[in-house]
């Protein structure tokens, strides 16, 4: 009787295992072949599926079919690792053969017949194709990893940067980056939510394949993306990138954290529109500021009070205070370190000034920088000695292995803006100059979110007490604040540039001396 064949065409759909003979190319060559050899093909099994691992559809379809069969039926394929890349798959085909339910294999590369010798031939091949798998897993793996160690990207770049076919890595897109940096201090500032996010993409034209807005987990995933520091993660470990940075990482940091204080937002089946909350504590009982909707006069009015849930020794007796008051007790605030146009111009030239003459005297803190990056190198040295003698485990090797990352990379950075900026504390100064100019020109009735994030920039320990806004200013705001508190005095702050400290400059007062 004359045996019936099943053709079987495979083809891996895994990167690392890439094939030259496509399933187009092995049904023509096979379907050429049965009709050199007269072989009565049957029914044809196709797939595009890893043969490393056991677990194939249709190949289990077909030996099912095998198994199922009441005459013995044969098998024709391109070579004996289309069918088998693995034990198990490979030890079915054998079983198979040895029960008679497989009466024949057909390679056109590959010489096979069911006898004890054919049997053996055919193990080799099995055992070769899967020695073959394995080691081009690991020649990938090990190809990879060397990848890392040079700071390549492995794959598409995301948002921001575009792939270099010629240095194999990523640089970033001079259009696309300037959107995901101001994406970064948009969010860090607090001016948006990850839908307002999505919505201020659209804007620029930045969607999803199918041409609408990006997902909110998209958004969440960019604004988390550690590439744009310049640190690439492969399988949970860092590892310091090749390319240039898009964000600092003072604002990554800064949006970090945002988001894992917006985790787990308080579920409410309506929707109220209390803007101030979470902004401030009682002076008197130390509880949370709340909000709620009021009926009267005819009309429907917003108050905050203290929420009165800390259980203290005496009851709290602060009362309501309507939020249009609170507005004008935040406006006011701002008002007492909002500076003039004026004044506002004068600090642009004297920062201007100081970013011209900063170069001069920023070579003591370039040696220091120096010192400091090698100490990191070398405590990074030491963090993956003690790991690799298993001192340590994995999860606390990586998260200390990140930190150490980011600082050497945070110290190369301000190395380098040494001889491009000055020194680092001249950014920092130009932002606080403008977010007090910006100050003064707020509406808290209408610009809710700007002038909450002005709020929390400005002021720690922020309380409502007796119906008035009270808080701490920061250093850096306390110089603007004195100064608008007496005008006609000098308020000098001596304080080296390479301190760093955020905002505080060489002298503030009634003028700006361009010479200080």
């Amino acid at each position: 009787m004359e045996t019936k064949y099943f053709l079987y065409a495979r083809k891996s759909s895994e990167e690392e295992e890439r094939q030259l003979m496509s399933i187009e190319a092995q049904l023509a060559e096979l379907a050429e072949y049965a009709k050199r050899e007269n072989i009565k093909i049957v029914e044809t099994f196709v797939e595009s599926q890893s043969a490393k691992y056991p677990g194939r559809e249709v190949f289990g379809r077909m030996m099912q079919s095998i198994v199922s069969s009441r005459q013995p039926v044969g098998i024709i394929a391109w070579h004996p690792d289309r069918l088998a890349r693995n034990s198990i798959d490979g030890g079915q085909i054998v079983y198979q053969i040895d029960m008679k339910k497989i009466a024949s294999l057909k390679f056109p590369t590959f010489w096979f017949e069911p006898t004890p010798q054919g049997l053996f031939m055919l193990q080799v091949a099995f055992g070769q194709s899967k020695y073959f798998s394995d080691n081009l897993s690991e020649n990938v793996k090990r190809g990879f990893r060397q990848k890392i160690r040079r700071g390549e990207w492995l794959s598409l770049a995301p948002f921001g940067y575009v792939n270099n076919l010629k240095t194999k890595n990523i640089e970033p897109d001079p259009i696309k980056a300037k959107i995901v940096g101001k994406v970064f201090k948009e969010y860090a500032q607090g001016q948006h939510t990850l839908q307002s996010i999505s919505e201020r993409l659209n804007f620029w034209g930045v969607v999803g394949k199918n041409g609408n807005p990006l997902a909110k987990h998209t958004v969440h995933n960019m604004l988390t993306n550690k590439a744009y520091i310049g640190i690439l993660t492969y399988k949970g470990e860092c590892y310091e990138g090749g390319f240039p940075p898009i964000i600092p990482r003072a604002t990554f940091e800064a949006v970090q954290k945002i988001i894992i204080q917006r985790a787990r937002p308080r579920k409410s089946k309506l929707k109220h529109d209390f803007p101030y909350t979470g902004l401030l504590t009682c002076g008197e009982c130390g509880g949370a500021i709340t909000a709620q909707f009021a009926k009267g006069n005819g009309g429907l009015y917003r108050y905050y009070r203290c929420s009165k849930k800390l259980h203290t020794l005496q009851k709290c007796t602060q009362s309501y205070l309507r939020d249009d008051l609170l507005a004008g007790e935040l406006g006011e605030m701002l008002q007492n370190v909002a500076i003039c146009d004026e004044e506002a111009a004068d600090a642009r030239k004297l920062i201007g000034y100081w970013e011209q003459t900063a170069a001069s005297t920023s070579q003591s803190f370039a040696q220091e920088l120096t010192a400091k990056l090698k100490a990191t190198e070398v405590k990074l040295e030491k963090l993956v000695d003690t790991f690799l003698e298993g001192n340590i485990e994995k999860e606390i090797y990586c998260r200390k292995k990140e930190e150490l990352i980011k600082t050497k990379m945070e110290l190369a950075t301000k190395k380098q803006n040494l001889g491009q900026k000055g020194n680092n504390w001249i950014e920092p100064l130009k932002e606080l100059v403008e977010l007090a100019h910006s100050a003064g020109k707020q509406d808290p009735t209408k610009d809710f979110t700007a002038v909450k994030s002005l709020a929390e920039k400005i002021g720690t320990n922020r309380k409502l007490v007796d119906k008035k806004v009270v808080w701490k200013y920061r250093p850096e705001w306390q110089i603007i604040h004195n100064y608008k508190a007496n005008p006609l005095t000098v308020v000098s702050v001596k304080v080296p540039p390479e301190l760093q400290l955020l905002g505080i400059c060489t002298e503030w007062g009634g003028r700006w001396d361009l010479n200080p």
